[in-house]
């Protein structure tokens, strides 16, 4: 099958976000071709290039989501009033609605609202499909004057009244950078009209192009979350002012609300970013768990090696900040140390600040690491073993990538035990880690903590020093126990997180969505003449679908049967192939 596979700043750039994941995906579905659309954030990462792609690659087209040229395009009168009545109509969805709450006692309101939503979506993406972009006039005063009455409007959110002309201007310079994919020239027969599926490795503006395809191929759309974008957006911009605050997250909401409504079907990593797409409107009949795949080659030796590392050693790996409470894990040692005298603790961070896709993810904050070894200094005086032997903290802060520890399969074998303190956690990369490793681990219980290590390992609450030294000391006086959760935890993570499996899941999703919503084409020879059996009969025998709507394909000739444009067996190469 030919797969759209929609990024944002991620594949195939060097540097970006999902990059690994989508880069194992299509290696490792050599099986199909793929087409790969991609918004890139910036100027930088656009100079940095791309990483080196599979033949099954067929083709690459990139835009930038971080800058877009004044289009020059002059409305006619007609052209003027179809995007007031949208854009309009947008807005007034954004003053007069806050977040969806599909679950809630107005669901019916909440329903009306999003189709209001996606009709003026709608309405602007056929706008710039017919004029040729909207550029020029997302930046005009017609914009802002539109978004100024909805949210004058009787009926309009508190916040929405307040906005004053640079909260105005805030916003509609935010909603044109926002609806820049609505303008590109991808939705065209030979485009994203002629791929089988898409597939948008995250939300928002990456999956906005295959909303819009499905909106006018009929194409399927399958959205993939490792980190629920909308949850960035609530978190971003703390300093702006409500009026901004409230209409970015009317907007972001709906937006999501909207693809989750379209999409054939939407997956998630852990049950935590679950609960957020199910709260974001999102069908529980259409979510399906597909776990992060990670390569377990590099943890092998370590994993399989007898022994479990020096016994009197606790190891933290990861990037040193805040919302990984370094603070109450030393505290925790310090009472671990009183049971148990000999105790080292090892605090492992990345080499470097720029942080990456595995569990020790840079230096981090500067400031907070001088802060915790100040504190480290003050818990722990510096102690020798005898009276001529030189002192030193039991507590060390080190780097991955030194001799002594050239790898994080290396940092999680230093020690018997992987311990880990956070607050805030989304998908525990660190603890998968250990876990391949075959390391019992003791963790706090943050994001998907619980839901990735299953038993395999002792869970406490977060900020309770006491709780996570006791357990430390559980398994430090019970080396048996140790050993077996290990080898639990191994066996765990070899089932669930490694790239096979990931791969394995995507490919029965594909043909999953592909079974119940056919692309219904007409094949076509050289001559153009249409192929005998070009399609298969299967895809005709009816059967209940994912979507909750037809294609809005429309035959254009070949046999009454078929529906969509016809299409010839073997394409020629386009811009852009690789």
């Amino acid at each position: 099958m030919r797969i759209g596979l929609l990024t944002e700043g991620g594949y195939p750039y060097v540097s970006g976000d999902a990059g690994l994941w989508c880069d194992r995906l299509v290696r490792g579905l050599g099986q199909h071709e793929f087409d790969v659309y991609a918004l890139s954030r910036g100027e930088r990462q656009e100079d940095e290039g791309w990483v080196p792609l599979p033949p099954q690659v067929s083709r690459v087209r990139t835009a930038p989501l971080w800058t877009a040229e004044d289009d020059g395009i002059v409305y006619g009168r007609r052209a003027r009033r179809r995007f007031a009545e949208s854009y309009g109509e947008l807005a007034a969805v954004l003053c007069a609605a806050g977040r969806p709450d599909p679950a809630g006692a107005a669901e019916d309101a909440s329903t009306a609202e999003a189709d209001r939503f996606a009709s003026a979506l709608h309405g602007l993406a056929e706008l710039a499909r017919d004029t040729g972009g909207l550029v020029s006039a997302l930046r005009s005063e017609t914009a802002v004057r539109a978004l100024e009455r909805a949210c004058r409007a009787p009926g309009a959110q508190h916040p929405a009244r307040e906005a004053r002309v640079p909260d105005l201007l805030a916003v509609a310079a935010h909603l044109e950078r926002a609806l820049r994919p609505l303008s590109l020239d991808w939705y065209e027969e030979d485009g994203l009209g002629a791929v089988d599926l898409c597939h948008a490795a995250s939300g928002g503006a990456a999956a906005l192009p295959g909303l819009l395809a499905e909106h006018f191929f009929g194409v399927p759309l399958l959205v993939t979350e490792y980190g629920v974008r909308l949850r960035t957006h609530y978190l971003t911009s703390p300093d702006a002012s409500p009026a901004i605050r409230t209409l970015l997250a009317a907007f972001h909401g709906r937006l999501a609300a909207a693809i989750y409504r379209r999409a054939a079907l939407v997956t998630h990593g852990n049950a935590h970013a679950r609960r957020w797409q199910e709260r974001c409107g999102a069908d529980r009949d259409r979510l399906r768990t597909v776990h992060a795949g990670m390569d377990a080659s590099p943890f092998a030796e370590v994993g399989e090696a007898r022994g479990c590392g020096d016994p009197g050693t606790l190891v933290w790996v990861g990037r040193i900040e805040p919302a990984k409470d370094l603070v109450s894990l030393l505290h925790a040692f310090a009472e671990v140390r009183g049971a148990r005298p000999g105790t080292r603790l090892r605090i492992i961070s990345g080499a470097g600040g720029a942080g990456g896709a595995g569990g020790a993810g840079g230096a981090g904050d500067v400031e907070y690491l001088a802060h915790c070894r100040a504190l480290a200094a003050q818990l722990f005086p510096d102690e020798a073993d005898g009276p001529h032997a030189v002192g030193r903290n039991p507590v060390t802060f080190e780097e991955i990538g030194g001799p002594d520890l050239p790898s994080v399969a290396d940092a999680c074998a230093a020690g018997a035990l992987v311990v880990s303190s956070s607050v805030v956690e989304g998908f525990p990369v660190g603890l998968i880690e250990a876990m391949f490793c075959g390391r019992a681990t003791v963790s706090t219980e943050a994001g998907a903590v619980v839901e990735a290590i299953g038993g395999t390992g002792l869970v406490v609450p977060p900020r309770n020093p006491r709780a996570l030294a006791q357990a430390c000391l559980s398994l430090l006086r019970d080396p048996e126990r140790r050993e077996r959760l290990g080898a639990a935890a191994r066996a765990r993570a070899l089932e669930l997180f490694t790239v096979e499996q990931n791969t394995a899941a995507f490919q029965g999703i594909y043909l999953e969505i592909l079974a119940h919503t056919p692309r219904h084409r007409v094949v076509l020879d050289d001559a153009g003449t249409p192929l005998p059996f070009g399609v298969p009969a299967e895809i005709h025998v009816p059967g209940p679908r994912l979507t909750r709507t037809a294609s809005r394909a429309v035959t254009r000739g070949g046999p009454g049967w078929a529906t969509g444009t016809p299409v010839r067996v073997t394409a020629p190469a386009t811009e852009g192939v690789r």
